[in-house]
């Protein structure tokens, strides 16, 4: 005994395989004959061409004929007795409009975003559901605000990418019994209001505050730990201080054509030629 899910998806294909029955049978031999009473003229009329990209669902009094559609080609339909219904296997393009959402974290915001599917079971899409993509569009919307609404606002803008392959697989899923396969979803932009942009680039600035008055001072502490190496370098050789002294007065004379005045202390000529600012008192004071 079939399963009651096995039962279920049987009849939503809506395809009987019983055969047509003594009427049917009549209806089309009457059928037949007046094809053939109205020849040449009736086969222009029972002739169809199907597109490349479409197929056709033939119902012969009220039955879909087979379990597959039939096409790309030409079809012969039957006067009276068949109808047929021509399907677009091509890519869809579903723009689903602004949603908006409550996220988890009490944020009112719009979310738009767009679908792209198509249908690779014509015989399901026209016997399953009334529009299929009515159908396809209204339940995407559904499915975005209810899988949006289960993250936090910086959850929705952090993962796009894995929202949207939420969504499709739920889509795809649910789109199966219609004969549709949903190639891509994509999230498009999401829209937050103006109060909480503000305090969102507030808060922002302020972090960004913070962290470069870190860097500034983590700066100052290395500069200070350089500049106690170079004093403790300098002090076992007074000469490179009053070396780095001259160098410093040529590098700003450089930048700029001007005369600098600066006091020059008698102690600066110590190690300069022999001379000594003390040698020089005791010299005086011998004299």
């Amino acid at each position: 005994m079939d399963s009651p899910e096995k039962l279920d998806k049987n009849s939503l294909v809506g395809i009987n395989k019983n055969r047509l029955g003594v009427c049917g049978w009549i209806l089309f031999s009457l059928s037949m004959l007046l094809m053939l009473i109205t020849f040449p003229i009736s086969i222009w009329m029972c002739l169809k061409i199907i597109k490349e990209y479409e197929r056709a669902v033939v119902f012969r009094l009220g039955r879909i004929r087979a379990d597959k559609a039939k096409g790309p080609g030409l079809i012969l339909v039957l006067p009276c007795i068949d109808v047929f219904v021509k399907v677009d296997l091509r890519t869809v393009t579903c723009n689903i409009p602004p949603q908006e959402i409550l996220t988890r974290d009490s944020v009112t915001t719009q979310v738009d975003g767009v679908v792209y599917y198509r249908i690779y079971s014509a015989v399901s899409a026209v016997a399953n559901v009334n529009d299929v993509h009515q159908a396809t569009f209204l339940l995407a919307q559904t499915t975005l605000r209810n899988v949006l609404g289960t993250q936090t606002l910086s959850q929705i803008l952090s993962g796009r990418e894995e929202i949207a392959h939420s969504i499709q697989t739920l889509l795809d899923d649910a789109t199966e019994l219609w004969g549709i396969r949903v190639a891509r979803v994509e999230i498009k932009d999401v829209r937050i209001p103006v109060q909480l942009q503000r305090s969102m680039a507030a808060e922002a600035e302020a972090t960004r505050e913070a962290r470069a008055r870190v860097l500034a001072a983590e700066g100052e502490m290395n500069a200070s730990k350089s500049l106690k190496s170079a004093s403790m370098v300098l002090a076992e050789s007074p000469i490179a201080l009053q070396l780095r002294y001259l160098q410093t007065l040529t590098t700003v004379a450089t930048e700029k054509n001007s005369t600098i005045v600066f006091p020059l202390p008698m102690n600066i000529l110590e190690g300069i030629g022999g001379i000594s600012y003390d040698n020089n008192k005791k010299v005086n004071a011998k004299a």
